[in-house]
């Protein structure tokens, strides 16, 4: 069952870019998160996505946010997707697909992983989704458009 507004967001410890533990229940307390599923690294609506959220990452940290992309990518995979587009934040590896089936994260005409992102608030709640394998960009403004209405830290 797919994970829904007001919904506890699932908790995760998954392996960054550095080889570093990342657990989501970690920022609890202290910052909103913009959890952004993605298909596949270097593809060209993910690497669209993903630089669109690297040239608004000062704006969404001035709202208290943190962003963590998350893919079935491994980590060294996702060092070198960072490292050749300048990628400011975090990126998980999800392996297995464990944390993308908990979330619910449906699959594009049954084949492709989905695009989906998740604004969770600094209590661990989902407070907005956007899905949209077909509009990348669409998901930076969607999640700065509801960041802006949440309380200021």
């Amino acid at each position: 069952m797919a994970i829904q507004v007001g919904d506890a967001a699932p908790d995760f410890t998954l392996p960054n870019q550095k080889g570093e533990q990342v657990t989501l229940s970690s920022f609890q307390g202290q910052k909103t998160v913009v959890l952004y599923f993605y298909p596949k690294d270097d593809t060209p609506g993910c690497t669209v996505e993903s630089c669109s959220f690297r040239d608004s990452y000062d704006d969404f940290v001035a709202t208290g946010a943190e962003v963590i992309g998350i893919s079935s990518d491994s980590p060294d995979s996702h060092r070198a997707f960072a490292s050749k587009h300048n990628l400011p934040f975090t990126l998980v590896s999800d392996a297995n697909s464990a944390v993308r089936k908990a979330y619910g994260v449906p699959a594009t005409l049954g084949l492709l992983p989905g695009r989906v992102t998740y604004v969770i608030d600094r209590e661990g709640i989902v407070r907005h989704i956007f899905n949209s394998q077909f509009n990348p960009k669409g998901h930076i403004a969607e999640a700065m458009g509801i960041l802006k209405t949440l309380p200021a830290a």
